[in-house]
């Protein structure tokens, strides 16, 4: 026994760390061997029971998973949680679509992140609620001996001490999504300035070729789309007359004097 001491005593500060290591080694490697194997039938029941699971359904456990959804519903990548309805997220969508007109992928991507930042902004209120309605739950038993006014203010002030983070958390999620919201509307705003601009510059390039067709008198057969442009017709002659208001009084009085001379 003396040597043993003798031994553990002059071994190094590296020796007892290695020696510790290999211990723990030695000690996974048996519980691996003694762990038992599942079986594939006893794994196939754990996922049926999984998907049995749809998770819960009373009052409190419904206020316990709303908790969740202030990081899952207002910050993770899934815009819709369980008990969302999705046809109304549908036409909530739609409602951005046709308020904002959006044109090509990245317009149309902004508006989809306009949707869901709202989407999930109009969330909050709800979530704040049901933070309360489980706190009024857990501590309804708190303040017996006092006034019932009273017992109903002081037990809302303890659920505030509470859940004061997670409330909190949904104050500062909501500055996040309202600064979100901000700059996709600023981006959307931008690009379409951007393609109002083009449209405008290629409407007038329309207008003055269309000018120089009626000037040639060859303004009957001019096509937009034959000469590239996707604007309607009346359009253009609006524009043109905008650069031109007295395009037309040469050719309307031709027109006028001809009409004299047949009569």
């Amino acid at each position: 026994m003396a040597v043993v001491r003798v031994e553990e005593e002059t071994m190094s500060p590296r020796s007892i760390r290695r020696a510790a290591e290999r211990k723990a080694q030695k000690l996974a490697r048996k519980a691996a061997q003694q762990a038992p194997e599942i079986s594939d039938a006893r794994l196939a029941a754990n996922r049926a029971n999984a998907q049995l699971s749809t998770g819960p359904t009373s009052v409190e456990g419904k206020a316990k998973s709303s908790l969740n959804a202030v990081k899952s519903g207002l910050t993770g990548r899934t815009v819709l949680l369980p008990g969302d309805d999705a046809a109304l997220y549908e036409a909530h969508v739609s409602n951005f679509m046709q308020r904002h007109q959006p044109v090509g992928d990245e317009e149309h991507n902004l508006v989809q992140s306009l949707a869901d930042t709202e989407w999930r902004l109009l969330r909050i209120p709800s979530l704040e609620l049901a933070i309360y309605a489980l706190g009024r739950l857990e501590l309804a038993e708190l303040f017996p001996q006092e006034d019932p006014a009273v017992r109903a203010q002081l037990i809302e002030a303890k659920v505030f001490l509470v859940y004061q983070r997670q409330l909190n958390n949904l104050s500062i999620q909501e500055s996040r999504l309202r600064r979100q919201r901000e700059k996709d509307t600023a981006s959307l705003r931008q690009l379409q300035d951007i393609r109002g601009r083009k449209a405008k510059a290629r409407l007038n390039d329309a207008a003055l070729q269309y000018i120089l067709a009626v000037h040639e008198e060859r303004h009957d057969t001019w096509e937009p789309a034959e000469n590239g442009f996707e604007f309607s017709m009346e359009d253009i002659e609006v524009r043109a007359l905008e650069i031109e208001p007295l395009l037309f009084a040469e050719y309307e009085a031709m027109m006028a004097e001809q009409g004299r001379k047949a009569a």
